[in-house]
């Protein structure tokens, strides 16, 4: 080897590549990493930490920048340079885990450990010791780590109350070495933490997640999932509460839901942008389900329940009671005769029910509308008379006779029986009546037990009920007022009345 190569290389190994330490942190640099940590969502406080967590495991211990140069040196140079290099190489090599090429006889320093706790990691330990500054914890084997004072002005009172010397608290890692060798913890931030675990738990299970509305914006409803602030979109509102919908600013719009329970689904965990969409309409069916279930373990037979209409079907109507539908059936809307529910309801009216059959077996609950409207056939019982003239209009007609709805009692509808139409023969009602006439009926038939009631147009001028027809007007003549008495006056005397009959 010549003396020029010699030299050469001899002023290679005497540059070796320096190793750069992170500045150390003073306290003015910590407070500012504390405080904007605690005042973050956990996903940034997060993704922040991971940079200086790396910069911090290479100032504790870590591989430093330069092994990579030191690697890539010839096997030749890293000879000569344990003999010439200075003691600072033969440090580094050892910290790195490289051997030397030739063992010079003293014993390699062992490299220094990966630190036991990392950033932004959650470890579960016991309160050891509280002050108005300071709240230390416990975290086994004799590793304190401090929340500082500045998180504890941020909580709430019932929060402070619950640190106490030997609770159990979860805790998250801020630093797990500062200025002063003391592991900086965060409460605040280890509950948040545990939020977005759980809820990205929730998405993947497609659980329901229940919860009462916290507030809202003017795209949608805002949703406490813990920590965390859900939003509920409006297009992923149930129908039934986007139903409720009305006015034209947020506050018209969302401001009554406030504090109402909702069951939603997760539907995107985003911890880096902050975000949490939740879905009420994906979670509408097994909310049904579930609250069905626990309302058809409270209900009773005959029990009356304030519901609203949700849905209108030709066989009835489907009305939410508070946690479960029940079906109103046609039959059970009204005292009167109806064919589609929309004739005496419409959607999202608020109405009163009786719970009148519950099955736990098929889920179902059977309400009747009519049943809370009073029956009236029990004032048909005490106010008509068979053989009086009642006013009524004809609603239907058929083969056998017609349809007839009372005017002063339009929930009652009596049968004009094709025999009744005439004294002559008829082959089909339409040939003396027609839907939507009003006519003057005579009562012949009132079975209160099986609420039917008969009519008769060919007995009105009939005399057989002359007495009756007397007695009626004479009634009628006394609750009139003075009036009505001169424009309608009665006839003198029966004689009178039969002649006006004839």
């Amino acid at each position: 080897m010549s003396n020029q190569e010699h030299g050469t290389r001899e002023a290679t190994i005497e540059a070796p590549a320096p190793v750069e330490l992170p500045p150390a942190e003073t306290d003015e640099t910590i407070a500012t990493t504390d405080d904007a940590s605690l005042n973050q969502p956990s996903a940034e406080v997060e993704t922040d930490n991971s940079a200086t967590s790396e910069a911090g495991e290479s100032a504790v211990g870590g591989a430093p920048a330069s092994d990579e140069s030191a690697d890539a040196m010839p096997v030749e140079q890293s000879a000569e340079a344990e003999v010439d290099a200075p003691s600072e190489q033969a440090v580094e090599e050892s910290a790195t885990g490289d051997e030397p090429a030739e063992n010079t006889g003293a014993a390699p320093e062992p490299a220094e450990a990966q630190p036991k706790y990392r950033r932004g990691q959650v470890y579960q330990g016991t309160i050891c010791e509280t002050s108005p500054t300071a709240v230390l914890v416990d975290l086994g084997e004799g590793d304190i780590g401090v929340v500082p004072g500045r998180e504890l002005e941020l909580m709430t009172k019932r929060m402070l109350e619950s640190l106490v010397l030997g609770a159990e608290v979860d805790v998250y890692v801020v630093n797990p070495r500062n200025h002063r060798g003391k592991m900086v913890l965060s409460i605040n931030h280890a509950m948040e933490e545990m939020d977005w675990r759980n809820a990205e738990k929730f998405a993947k299970s497609k659980a329901v997640y229940e919860a009462l509305i916290g507030g809202y914006n003017k795209g949608g409803l805002i949703v406490r999932f813990g920590r965390l602030r859900g939003f509920v979109p409006q297009s992923q509102l149930s129908e039934s509460r986007a139903r409720q919908i009305s006015g034209s600013t947020p506050e018209e719009r969302y401001g009554p839901m406030v504090n109402q329970p909702i069951g939603v689904k997760v539907m995107e965990v985003d911890r880096h942008r902050n975000r949490l969409i939740l879905s009420e309409r994906a979670a509408t069916r097994e909310v049904r389900v579930k609250r069905k279930e626990s309302l058809i373990a409270e209900l009773t037979v005959g029990e009356i329940r304030k519901g609203t209409v949700v849905s209108l079907e030709n066989f009835g109507a489907f009305v939410d009671i508070g946690g479960g539908e029940g079906l109103v059936h046609v039959s059970e809307l009204a005292w009167g005769h109806i064919t589609h529910p929309r004739q005496v309801l419409s959607l999202g009216e608020e109405i009163e029910v009786e719970v009148i059959s519950v099955n736990p077996e098929a889920k179902r609950i059977g309400l009747s509308r009519r049943r809370v409207l009073g029956d009236p056939w029990d004032e048909i019982a005490t106010s008509l008379r068979r053989g009086q003239l009642a006013r009524a209009t004809v609603t239907k007609l058929t083969k056998f006779g017609a349809f007839a709805r009372l005017n002063d009692y339009e929930a009652v509808e009596g049968l004009i029986h094709i025999s009744e139409l005439s004294a002559e023969r008829v082959e089909h009602p339409r040939d003396v009546v027609k839907r939507g006439q009003e006519l003057v009926l005579r009562i012949i038939k009132i079975d209160i037990k099986e609420r039917r009631l008969g009519l008769s147009l060919k007995s009105v001028n009939s005399t057989e009920y002359l007495d009756l027809d007397w007695e009626m007007a004479i009634q009628e003549s006394v609750a009139l007022p003075a009036s009505e008495k001169a424009a309608d006056a009665l006839p003198a005397t029966k004689e009178a009345a039969e002649a006006s009959a004839d």
